[in-house]
């Protein structure tokens, strides 16, 4: 075979290792990966391999951000709420604004872990771990504003159900109290989902050590997984349990979390759409969040074989389908204002359009509506630096969303007299920032720690990435 025969064959063939095969788009792993290859590659970030420059900046201004959170954490409980820019009728601002921003992000974590799994949907086997472990650390993001915004956040066991000399016990009609056990079971079950699906690559990295430190760690941290049969058959049993409480939480959580809206009487909230709307808009920021992590931790770390178009076109589908289930409440609202006759209703949806704040409505559709119908061109899709620009433009967007539903609509309420325009402070800022420094920094800890990717459930897939070896679900 000359060179000029040979070159076509060898282009296919990188274009095969990065997921970019025109034979076989749907590829769910390179055909050239092997057991050995998977071991090596994802272990190796953990354990051998040279630390990127990436990663060092990534975790550097992380780390930045966290010190300013703390800061700001810091001064608030020794002043209180009053550094932020709340006041009545604004008594939430931007803390519940984070909290529910943040909680929404969690949910494609769970969503791509537990209902996918359920419908044996082979393609999230490669984005499913930090998936998982960005839902761990959203939700620990998002439950300190809760706490904070209590003024008193060393008291925060009192909405808790425990027994006490005062009799004195939560309200359990309230949605605020249903909120503390939806999130803590939300937590407590993703965390056992995450730390039971990396349990056997917990025994890789053990055994691929080099250092007794780290095989002692790692032995420790894998509770003696050896690999037996009884082994895999009790964890894929538990993974499949756990994946089915896990699976109705996706629902549950921002249902809950909407009811603390939809059950109050205010103008713009009092709205049986709150519970899908809440759900769509979360997983719709969820899968965001997915994308602006993958694809730079992609091309860092050369995962294309891993991590290939097929899972890129298919989040950003899902993100296509939310954003369009949002798009449609947004029209919906005016509609409903209108024909169900309130002028309380109807006068809330012309402040949102043209009232002091208005930029923050026109900014959502731009940003949650107009821009993200990029998605229907399939170059978009399947192309890593659009994509996530387009991922991050709904990040930005899902949380000014938030802030129009929260602070916009509480500006506005039944009495004039007591109307006024939240105005944030710099407190406001370092705490929502500083909230992403803590994500970012415990994000990094996981990828340069931990197996980001799940050599496990990967290898179950090589059989099928090979000619004849099957069709690829």
């Amino acid at each position: 075979m000359t060179v000029e025969e040979r070159a076509p064959i060898e282009e296919r063939q990188r274009h095969a290792d990065r997921g970019l095969d025109p034979n076989n788009p749907l590829r769910v792993v390179a055909p050239s990966t092997t057991f050995e290859t998977v071991s090596e590659q994802i272990s190796s970030i953990v354990l051998t391999r040279k630390v990127p420059l990436f990663w060092w900046c990534a975790f550097g201004f992380g780390v930045f951000l966290l010190i300013w959170f703390i800061i700001a954490i810091t001064w608030l409980l020794a002043k209180g709420v009053g550094i932020w820019g709340i006041e009545i009728p604004n008594a939430w601002g931007f803390a519940i604004t984070n909290f529910v921003w943040w909680i929404g992000i969690g949910h494609a974590g769970t969503l791509i872990s537990a209902f996918l799994l359920l419908l044996r949907q082979t393609w999230r086997n490669s984005i499913n771990r930090f998936a998982e472990a960005m839902t761990i650390f959203a939700v620990m993001c998002a439950g300190m504003f809760p706490l904070f915004h209590l003024g008193r956040a060393w008291i925060f066991y009192w909405i808790l159900p425990y027994p006490n000399t005062m009799t004195a016990q939560p309200n359990f009609r309230s949605p605020l109290v249903w909120d503390v056990f939806a999130v803590s079971t939300y937590f407590t079950i993703s965390l056992l989902f995450w730390y039971l699906g990396m349990v056997p690559d917990l025994a890789t990295l053990r055994d691929r050590a080099t250092s007794r430190f780290k095989k002692g760690v790692y032995g420790i941290m894998s509770f003696g997984w050896r690999g037996a049969s009884h082994h895999w058959k009790y964890h894929q049993s538990a993974c499949l349990l756990l994946a089915g409480l896990a699976t109705p939480l996706v629902l549950s959580v921002h249902t809950v979390v909407s009811f603390d809206f939809t059950i109050a009487i205010l103008p713009g909230w009092h709205s049986t759409i709150f519970p899908p709307y809440f759900v769509a808009g979360a997983i719709y920021s969820g899968f965001a969040m997915v994308l602006a992590l993958c694809i730079p931790i992609r091309a860092v770390y050369g995962l294309h074989n891993l991590i290939t178009v097929r899972h890129l076109n298919n989040c950003a589908k899902l993100m296509l389908a939310t954003g369009l289930v949002l798009a449609y409440t947004y029209a919906i609202e005016p509609f409903t204002s209108w024909y169900g006759g309130s002028e309380f209703e109807l006068a809330l949806v012309h402040n949102r359009a043209v009232g002091p704040q208005a930029w923050a409505y026109w900014l959502v559709i731009l940003l949650n509506v107009v821009i993200p119908q990029a998605l229907w061109f399939y170059k978009v899709r399947t192309r890593p630096v659009p994509l996530f620009l387009v991922s991050c433009v709904v990040l930005v967007g899902m949380w000014v969303e938030r802030y129009m539903i929260i602070v916009v609509s509480l500006g506005r309420d039944f009495l004039p007299s007591s109307w006024a325009n939240f105005v944030a402070t710099f407190w406001d800022n370092a705490t929502l920032y500083g909230s992403v420094g803590l994500f970012i920094t415990l994000f990094m800890l996981f990828v340069r720690y931990l197996p980001m990717i799940s050599m496990a459930e990967v290898r179950e897939l090589l059989p099928f990435s090979r000619p004849g070896g099957g069709t690829e679900k």
